[in-house]
């Protein structure tokens, strides 16, 4: 591991100073570190500075009638311990509890897993379907971006020179569920993610899917195929038919393109069914 200098800021003023003072790829932000560690250790990465966002007041999960705002740097175990996060949310905890182990969730955290923006994000599918924003800080200024548009590919996102993530919005409560597939049952990357939430708002449902390059993605024409409402069993089997052939899946060393095509229409009947058939769900 290259050596580098560690900065530790009191304000989000002193971690975007420290960033814009070095070129792009020099200084590298920390949260939890349960990534960046590893790229440091591997070589992926030598940046001159590392700048610890450990005394930014980020540390949150504040509630506003039906819409969460969760703070970049709140340790994931904070949200899966968070008894309105269950029920307001339950997709969203699903997706927390499946990060890793428990010793990895008191560490890891939201904003961390978005700017690594990986494909096999098993948090970003479900944060998709909940129409999640992103909120920005930088030497601009302030910005909100739709997360669809926030993230790119692996690794890249829509950050510019000298912005950090300060929170993610969740605009309000959905009857939600989360589903995945793994080798293992944990600490496993997983072959296939999918998430799926109804907006009561709008009465429209979004479906996501991980595990596909470049990233996780929506998918709208499945989502389009079950209504406006509590769609019937045939419906359901379409949204699951048109997220097997919609979704970028493609071979790798853990599973078959057909394999997870037939995993994904499968998951999405069931997530689908979870969700409709759920007490949260509106008449």
């Amino acid at each position: 591991m290259a050596s580098f200098d560690l900065v530790v800021p009191e304000t989000a003023e002193e971690a975007i100073a420290a960033l814009q003072t070095l070129a792009p790829g020099e200084a590298a932000p920390i949260a939890g570190g349960t990534n960046l560690l590893f790229d440091l250790e591997e070589g992926r990465i030598a940046p001159r500075r590392i700048i610890s966002l450990r005394r930014l007041p980020w540390r949150t999960l504040d509630w506003n009638g039906g819409a969460l705002t969760i703070g970049s740097t709140l340790p994931l175990r904070s949200l899966e311990d968070d008894p309105e996060v269950r029920r307001r949310h339950p997709g969203l905890y699903e997706a927390v509890r499946n990060v890793g182990g428990v010793a990895l969730r008191h560490r890891a955290t939201l904003g961390g897993n978005l700017v690594r923006s990986s494909p096999a994000s098993d948090l970003t599918p479900m944060l998709l379907a909940l129409d999640a924003e992103v909120d920005l800080v930088g030497p601009q200024g302030d910005r909100r971006v739709p997360l669809d548009r926030f993230l790119q590919s692996s690794r890249r996102t829509d950050l510019r020179p000298g912005e950090l993530v300060r929170s993610v919005r969740l605009p309000e409560a959905r009857p939600s569920a989360f589903l995945l597939q793994r080798v293992r049952p944990a600490n496993d990357i997983s072959q296939v993610v999918v998430a799926v939430a109804f907006a009561s708002s709008e009465r429209s449902w979004r479906i996501a899917v991980g595990g596909v390059p470049p990233r996780p993605t929506l998918l709208p024409e499945a989502a389009a195929s079950l209504g406006s409402g509590r769609p019937d069993p045939a419906a359901v089997r379409r949204a699951g038919a048109s997220a097997a052939s919609h979704s970028a899946l493609a071979a790798d060393r853990r599973a078959s393109e057909e394999y997870r095509r037939r995993v994904v229409g499968h998951l999405v009947e069931r997530a689908v069914a979870m969700v409709s058939g759920g007490e949260g769900f509106p008449a």
